[in-house]
């Protein structure tokens, strides 16, 4: 009885200190960071985006956090600054991800402001990189003869649009896109914003 009030005991103060480690000090550290001034909540449109991202699975193939320059050569790839806790202050849940299949999305906003880009890249993204192994998504458009009103027209290189009939891209292929061109977060970080979050790395 002795030895399994000794087992319990050491089982509750391993938990105990897992627990602060993992979970109350970075809570303490990140909790009263504000958003920066740049950094505006999400439209209805890219909400809705941002549930098309969740429903898709991108999150599976992309990230959402470039590393500092000490951890990894994200920077080189122009993937821009290592991303803050500040950073993700109108994100829930967060959508960091946990592998890079693809390339990491934090800025592809700024990195590819163009709609039609993105949704022909959506439609077929080995129209626009042959080694692509991302999925097509063509359940996120419809093919017409010809373009009705309010219809947004996917301009895609030649040969990828089926022959006599035009790409148009559905609701929640622009929302998608809306969420994507909102990942722009080119706007420059205080020290006080950066610091957490390389408190939390060490």
């Amino acid at each position: 009885m002795h030895s399994e009030t000794k087992l319990l005991a050491g089982g509750m103060t391993m938990l105990s200190i897992a627990t602060s480690a993992l979970v109350v000090i970075p809570y303490i550290t990140v909790r009263d960071i504000k958003a920066p001034e740049s950094l505006k909540p999400y439209t209805s449109a890219e909400l809705r985006g941002r549930q098309q991202y969740i429903a898709n699975g991108c999150i599976y193939c992309h990230s959402q956090q470039p590393r500092a320059k000490s951890f990894a050569p994200d920077t080189q790839r122009g993937w821009g600054r290592a991303s803050v806790a500040a950073d993700y202050a109108y994100d829930s849940p967060h959508l960091l991800g946990t592998m890079r299949t693809g390339p990491d999305l934090f800025n592809i906003g700024a990195r590819q402001p163009s709609d039609q880009w993105h949704l022909g890249h959506l439609y077929q993204p080995r129209a626009y990189v042959s080694a692509s192994i991302m999925p097509s998504y063509p359940f996120l458009f419809e093919t017409k003869p010809q373009l009705e009103s309010g219809d947004i027209e996917v301009k895609l290189p030649p040969g990828y649009a089926p022959p006599g009939q035009l790409v148009v891209a559905k609701q929640e292929a622009l929302d998608l896109v809306a969420y994507l061109k909102a990942l722009n977060h080119t706007y420059p970080i205080l020290e006080s914003a950066a610091a957490p979050a390389s408190a939390v790395a060490r």
